[in-house]
């Protein structure tokens, strides 16, 4: 039996993934009297009187809301709000696990950027932090912008911030392993679109200097009339202004950053990449190029979004401690140099790279502990 089948069984069976469950006994009138009525009324009006009360005497300060609109979700694409709702429960079950912090998955029907960001500003009394989900470009940057600046907890959009933190740090570690340095080395990347964008501006923070991006119509460079805001931004990375496909500005590139379709390469495409090349392909399921193709082209180092090949880099390494780390210091913003620090936490686990080994596993221990006390 595949996978897929499988996991319909498992859902169907327990009904999803999560549940609440109360933290208190209630075996009588006089626990209903101390956790309901009449008692519950002190708290809440300690709560009225400051506000910031109630990340102390209820689950808010260790709780966060999911919120996707359901329009990019996995490589589905825009399947809407409840077919979205099993990854949010796998999500909401990773948070739980790895660095116990309560996750609430939230599925929204609407997919108007105003809407979204109105309907997540009226439930912050709820939450200590929104993690966004699975919302499409360009919007997605729109929906982070705004609820950063209106809310007074901080915003994360895993998509975007997630994978860039994970990339990173494989990076970090695969550069080690090949004796290049960032600074030095042409980075290009398939795909500009959240992950991308996110993933190109924490690079370039990280010190990367020569990074082309290319998205469907090919490169991405300063008098392309058709770039958004956010693309044109990033436009000047393109140090010689290449033009032309993806299989073109691969000519002695030290790394390729995967982050759109499947099969998209061929190993004559990494033939023309520089000596001891890094090859991220990070498409799932299916990778732009199988790892043995990426090999078979001469790529020294490959790692995919997978589980089942080796060098696994997926935001889920990231965002429990990330979280974990802003609830401790209840932090009201999460920044380029929060994510900074939690890529080099996370490359740090790994003590002695290999090119087999340039990222921990989701189950090493105190991983996102690890994170959360990075940044």
């Amino acid at each position: 039996m595949d996978i897929g089948k499988k996991s319909v069984q498992l859902h169907k069976k327990f009904h999803g993934k999560i549940e609440i469950a109360s933290k208190v006994p209630l075996r009588g009138k006089a626990d209903l009297a101390i956790s309901y009525t009449p008692g519950v009324a002190l708290p809440c009006q300690e709560i009225h009187k400051n506000v910031n009360k109630s990340f102390d005497l209820t689950w808010r300060g260790n709780t966060i809301a999911i919120v996707t609109d359901g329009s990019a979700v996995l490589g589905l694409g825009n399947i809407g709000a409840e077919a979205a709702l099993p990854v949010m429960e796998g999500k909401a079950m990773i948070f739980k696990k790895f660095a116990n912090i309560n996750a609430v998955p939230i599925c929204l029907r609407t997919q108007d950027p105003q809407e979204i960001c109105h309907i997540v500003q009226n439930l912050e009394a709820n939450f200590a932090g929104i993690n966004l989900e699975d919302i499409c470009a360009p919007k997605c940057f729109q929906i982070e912008k705004k609820l950063s600046k209106n809310l007074q907890i901080p915003i994360f959009h895993d998509d975007q911030h997630g994978t860039a933190i994970a990339t990173l740090a494989a990076l970090k570690n695969a550069l080690k392993v090949v004796n290049k340095k960032i600074e030095k080395v042409k980075i290009v990347f398939s795909g500009a679109g959240a992950a991308g964008i996110a993933t190109a501006k924490l690079l370039h923070f990280a010190g990367a200097k020569h990074i082309i991006l290319c998205d469907s119509q090919g490169t991405i460079y300063k008098n392309r009339k058709d770039l958004n805001s956010e693309k044109k931004a990033l436009a000047t990375l393109n140090l010689n202004q290449e033009k032309g496909s993806l299989q073109k500005v691969l000519q002695n590139a030290d790394v390729f950053i995967g982050l759109s379709k499947g099969n998209i390469l061929k190993s004559s495409d990494i033939k023309i990449m520089s000596k001891k090349a890094i090859v991220f392909a990070m498409a799932n399921p299916i990778p732009e190029i199988l790892p043995l193709k990426a090999r078979q082209g001469g790529a020294f180092i490959t790692a995919t979004g997978r589980s089942d090949f080796p060098n696994q880099i997926n935001n889920a390494l990231v965002f429990p401690g990330i979280f974990k780390g802003a609830l401790q210091k209840k932090l009201k913003k999460l920044t380029q140099k929060e994510f900074y620090k939690a890529s080099c936490a996370l490359a740090q686990c790994v003590k002695k790279p290999t090119k087999n080994k340039i990222i921990p596993s989701i189950f090493e221990k105190n991983l996102a502990f690890k994170i959360a006390n990075s940044i």
